[in-house]
């Protein structure tokens, strides 16, 4: 075991700079809690499940802006209250841009 012996003023700066840096982290994400405790955030994957579609069916949703997301560290989410409000709008699943079904 390795012994390192430190001043200590040094140790009680570290501290004090610790302290401050944690401080710091919880004003940071104290600002964005709120967003998240309110709203349940889904990511592909379970928008695909819970819509019963495929990845490139929710692409066009999104590229049509039918299914509004954000995104976080080049990762997609959606609200499931989006989800929830497109599932009961009754969108066709296929409708092409000239509104028929395709099958």
């Amino acid at each position: 075991m390795e012994v390192i012996a430190i001043q200590k003023s040094t140790l009680e700066g570290m501290k004090n700079e610790l302290k401050a840096l944690l401080e710091l982290t919880k004003n940071a994400t104290k600002r964005y809690t709120p967003i998240f405790a309110e709203e349940q955030w889904l990511d592909h994957q379970e928008v695909c499940l819970m819509m019963n579609i495929t990845k490139r069916t929710l692409q066009t949703y999104k590229n049509k802006g039918l299914l509004p997301y954000s995104r976080l560290n080049r990762k997609n989410y959606y609200k499931r209250s989006d989800v929830q409000a497109l599932l009961e709008a009754g969108q066709p699943y296929n409708t092409a841009d000239n509104g028929f079904i395709d099958e």
